[in-house]
C-alpha cells in the first residue's frame, strides 16, 4: 500500500515493527509482584482469580459483620436523615432501602413535598433489625416478614442481646489481646 503526500508524490510506506511487550516475572529486577501494582493478564486474557468485576455477592457482605457494630458507634444527632445517608451507614445501595420500605410496614419515612425520604432515628433502628434478619441471620425477605409480624418485640429484644454479647466479646478479645 502506498500512501501519497500532499504534492502527489508517491512514497513506499513501511510497515511499522511489531513491538511484543515482555513482562517481568515477579521477582526479576527486584521488583515484587505487590497487590498494588497492575497485575499481569493470563495468557487466555481472563482477568486475574480473587478479583470480580460487578456486584458483590451476599456470602461477600455477610463477611463483613461490622456493619452494626460501626452503626453502634454513630451517634444520631440529627432529627432526620436522607436516604443517601442511611444508605451510607448500611453500605447499601438507597434502592436497596427503598426496596425494603415496599417490603416491611415497619418502615415508615416521612416524605417532604418534594418526595424525599426522611429517615428518623426509629426508622433507623427499624433498619438495623431488618438488615440483621436479612443479612446476619439470612432470613428470607418473607421470614423477615413473617418473624416482624408475629413477634417483633421478641426480635428486637434478640437483636439488642445480639449485641450487647457481642460487645462482651469484644471486650473479652480485646482483653486477652493485651495478656
Amino acid at each position: 500500500m502506498q500512501q501519497l503526500d500532499l504534492f502527489g508524490a508517491a512514497e513506499p510506506q513501511k510497515p511499522a515493527p511489531v513491538k511484543t511487550p515482555v513482562r517481568p516475572q515477579p521477582g526479576e529486577n527486584g521488583e515484587a509482584d505487590a497487590e498494588g501494582a497492575e497485575a499481569a493478564l493470563p495468557a487466555d486474557g481472563a482477568p486475574p482469580k480473587g478479583k470480580k468485576r460487578g456486584r458483590k455477592s451476599l456470602k461477600e457482605l455477610a463477611g463483613d459483620p461490622h456493619v452494626i457494630q460501626e452503626l453502634e458507634k454513630l451517634t444520631l444527632d440529627k432529627q432526620y436523615y436522607s436516604i443517601s445517608e442511611v444508605a451510607g451507614m448500611f453500605r447499601v445501595n438507597t434502592s436497596l432501602i427503598r426496596y425494603w420500605e415496599n417490603e416491611f410496614d415497619i418502615l415508615q419515612p416521612k416524605k417532604n413535598r418534594k418526595g424525599d425520604r426522611l429517615f428518623r432515628q426509629e426508622d433507623i433502628h427499624n433498619l438495623k433489625l431488618i438488615y440483621h434478619l436479612l443479612r446476619e441471620r439470612k432470613y428470607t425477605i418473607e421470614g423477615a416478614k413473617q418473624k416482624l409480624r408475629e413477634d417483633k418485640r421478641s426480635a428486637s429484644r434478640n437483636f439488642e442481646m445480639i449485641k450487647s454479647l457481642q460487645k462482651v466479646r469484644q471486650f473479652l478479645t480485646e482483653l486477652k489481646d493485651q495478656l
